[in-house]
């Protein structure tokens, strides 16, 4: 791929994290700005900086948008910004070329005779108005299912919401979230009978040790990583904890690195836990005033001893209690958790867990002492709170009539027209349904579940199934939309306004800078023209959706939003436009937002006003309104214990391996723009397979050989690179499908691929129903030696796990 010319300062892939600017406890953060400009272009050319932030992971990181000509042509860090102080990343830096890759889609597509031939919007859009009034007419509401995403804007969601919920009345609506911050969202309701992220970015700077629970903040959250970078290179820097079983550039910093065997996250959490209640370092006052079930806590943990998990993770019991020692004598303790735990074995259990410590050591809502259950994406915190993740708008119960009569009065509509008899239909229900054929038509927006979703020789066989209606808007002819009945060309970043919310509930405005290309429109617009088509009412007859632009939408979402936790009556986009990034709740009494919850009690477990009346953590069974009200009835923080439970897939003789799957800091997702961008797809430009040191020489295997990976499920192939990962484990890195491969579409059966979810089974958290991507056995042989590499592909300029600089 042709690198294109751009001016950056320094080697922002060999380092991705750039220059430091130490600073010590307590202190700012310092500036740093970071840009990136087309070749020849000096920031005086510029015609017009255009404020936007990230939409390629979920840091939030503000930056302008340089516009040239009606072009873009760059990017620069917002300096004034509370989350980046003006740095950038590198997928921020370079990915904004992704926008004129020549390949967008620019016009509607249809299938015809078998093809997908180009059509145009009027044709397209009879189609699918067409089908869905023929199922809701035959088959009912629930034959139609909404997947979303975690990259489109607040309003887009709250539309597309309020459209499934009340205007066609299906249940059936989910976002890609499900895959990434699902196990986020349901641990914070189990512990504080809400979503609503307790604490704050701005944690980092006031935090004396920082714990990372499968989290590779280095890769995912590059900006954040750097701002602990500073932390680390000052005076008073933090303690690190890093749990993970590989060797991260976050676990090389780390004063303690436990490594436990994959699948055993509870059990370490219940010794570490056991520890600290054993030697007294808890807050009894804290825990009296603002929480219930300690004691079934302190009964659960009591005979978790660090060598009885020892035993079971396979870390030496010495470094548990190392471990347990930080956690429990830091005097303001910040947590982060991320895909290691809640794409895992127990993903709700063990994040619960991480939010006991904190409740336990009465470390909530105070500078430096917080949790972070962190996003995958950019806008994953708008699909929770608009209700397009398969809850209700505004953090709402289902099970509570008060709330859904609530919700149907801000949408002037009967409370029967919103499905409520049911939890809403989780993202891997939808396809099980379609796969059975009650689903009949299935409209996906900006997500690739054809690369992103688990056991993909059977999410293939669903998509291409007689009968079912697929509607795919995308920017481009993903492995996904090859499958679909109606492609609709979707403006991105950069091409249209919005606002999304990052994962320390900082809101940004996204303004547009550019016109989309060809005949693109943005999400919004799709789908108020197939709300107005539709003919979608209120109960008196008026316009359901009565919003035609991105402002009027948002301002609709305050309505819905207002007295709920994540409220924004506050908020407006005239004020965003004025200070960068303002956290929620935003409201009269709280008029710059409001920097951390919890700060004096659980303001939303109460059982008139909480969005959840719990779940077994073991189960996932819904516990009850009865249970919740005699468990809580005074609305505290909820310390909820949970036992260890082995995977239900364990290495064996013929799968003598631990298989885990994850990201590199290079790519986003199936690199539907970051693989089309030189400077990101040269850096990792295909898939590959970390194993330990040791492991490679028992098998006489060598950096780069080739190598194919089995499970139950399928076979993939990768290249070789060695020493990063625990003795026992593979990883491989997801991002990779097929549509940059010479064939351009996915192996034939029994055919080895380069998409690692070919190799993960359709298995759930029972809890928040998020896959499990991390917990397979898998088995390792040789395909060939180093000499086999095909000299046409690039060869990676740092490796992407581990950049030269960690």
């Amino acid at each position: 791929m042709r690198r294109n010319p751009v001016q950056v300062s320094g080697d922002r892939i060999a380092d991705p994290w750039g220059r430091r600017t130490p600073y010590g406890q307590g202190g700012q953060w310092p500036v740093r700005t970071d840009s990136c400009l087309a070749e020849g272009v000096r920031e005086q050319d510029v015609h017009a900086w255009v404020r936007t932030a990230s939409l390629l992971h979920s840091d939030g990181d503000a930056m302008d948008i340089a516009v040239r000509d009606g072009r873009i042509v760059g990017v620069r860090g917002r300096a004034g910004d509370r989350v980046n102080r003006g740095r950038l990343e590198p997928k921020d830096l370079y990915a904004w070329q992704a926008n004129s890759s020549a390949d967008r889609l620019t016009r509607p597509l249809v299938r015809e005779g078998g093809r997908l031939v180009e059509s145009d919007w009027p044709t397209a859009m009879d189609r699918i108005v067409t089908r869905s009034r023929e199922l809701i007419g035959s088959q009912g509401p629930e034959a139609v299912a909404f997947y979303t995403s975690g990259q489109l804007f607040l309003e887009e969601y709250y539309t597309l919401a309020v459209l499934a919920r009340a205007g066609i009345g299906t249940p059936h609506l989910d976002g890609n979230t499900r895959l990434c911050t699902a196990t986020a969202a349901e641990a914070l309701k189990q512990s504080f009978g809400s979503d609503g992220q307790p604490g704050s970015y701005e944690d980092i700077d006031h935090a004396d040790a920082i714990a990372l629970f499968g989290h590779n903040i280095a890769e995912t959250q590059v900006v954040q990583w750097m701002r602990i970078l500073d932390r680390l290179d000052g005076p008073d820097p933090p303690r690190l904890l890093c749990v993970d079983p590989r060797l991260t550039p976050v676990a090389r910093r780390a004063n303690v690195h436990l490594a436990p065997r994959p699948g055993t996250n509870v059990a370490l959490l219940n010794a570490l836990l056991g520890e600290v209640v054993r030697h007294g370092w808890t807050d009894p006052g804290f825990i009296a005033r603002h929480t219930v079930g300690f004691e079934a806590l302190r009964r659960q943990v009591e005979p978790c001893t660090a060598r009885w998990a020892s035993g079971i993770c396979d870390v030496p019991a010495a470094s548990i209690e190392e471990a347990a020692e930080l956690l429990g004598t830091a005097g303001r303790l910040l947590s982060t958790v991320l895909q290691g735990f809640y794409q895992a074995n127990q993903a709700t259990a063990a994040a619960v867990q991480v939010n006991n410590l904190h409740l336990i050591r009465g470390m909530l809502g105070r500078p430096g002492a917080g949790v972070l259950q962190m996003n995958g994406q950019p806008t994953a915190e708008n699909t929770r709170e608009c209700g397009a993740d398969g809850d209700l708008p505004g953090f709402r119960n289902w099970q509570n009539e008060a709330h859904v009569a609530d919700l149907a009065h801000v949408w002037n509509v009967e409370p029967s027209a919103i499905p409520h008899d049911a939890p809403p239909t989780h993202a891997m229900k939808i396809f099980q349904l379609a796969e059975e054929g009650s689903v009949r038509m299935l409209w996906i927006s900006a997500t690739n579940p054809a690369v992103s979703l688990p056991e993909l020789a059977r999410i293939r066989s669903v998509l291409a199934r007689e009968g079912l209606f697929t509607v795919v808007q995308d920017l481009f002819l993903t492995e996904t939309a090859r499958f679909a009945d109606v492609v609709l060309p979707a403006a991105t970043w950069g091409e249209k306004t919005g606002t999304f919310t990052n994962a320390d509930r900082t809101v940004h405005l996204s303004e547009k800078a550019v016109d989309p290309p060809g005949e693109a429109r943005p999400d919004l617009d799709v789908f108020l023209d197939y709300a107005a088509r539709m003919g979608f009412e209120d109960k008196d007859g008026g316009r359901l959706v009565h919003w035609s632009g991105p402002e009027e939408a948002f301002e609709a979402w305050k309505r819905c939003s207002a007295g709920r936790p994540c409220d924004y009556t506050g908020l407006s986009y005239e004020k965003l436009r004025g200070p960068s990034g303002i956290q929620w709740p935003c409201t009269e009494h709280a008029p710059d937002g409001t920097d951390r919850l919890y700060g004096d009690g659980v303001d939303w477990a109460h059982p008139d006003r909480c969005e959840t009346y719990g779940k077994d953590l073991v189960t996932g069974e819904p516990l009850g309104e009865e249970w919740y009200r005699s468990m809580n009835p005074d609305g505290k923080a909820l310390i909820r214990p949970a036992p260890y439970i082995p995977p239900k897939e364990w290495p064996d003789e013929s799968h003598p391996f631990h298989l885990t799957t994850g990201r590199t800091l290079y790519h986003f997702h199936t690199r539907t723009k970051t693989g089309r961008v030189p400077q990101l797809a040269d850096a990792a430009p295909d898939v590959w397979v970390e194993i330990a040191a040791a492991d490679a020489a028992r098998l006489g295997l060598a950096e780069d050989d080739l190598v194919e990976v089995t499970t139950r499920r399928g076979a993939l192939r990768g290249r070789l690179r060695i020493g990063s990962v625990r003795p026992g484990v593979l990883f491989v890195p997801f991002h990779y499908g097929y549509w940059d491969t010479p064939a351009g579409s996915a192996p034939a059966p029994g055919v080895p691929g380069r998409a690692a979810n070919e190799l993960i089974a359709t298995v759930w958290d029972p809890v928040s129903k998020q896959p499990q991507f991390k917990t397979a056995a898998a088995a390792l042989t040789l395909v060939g030696r180093d000499g086999g590499r095909d000299p046409d592909r690039p060869v990676p300029s740092a490796p992407p796990s581990a950049p030269p600089s960690a």
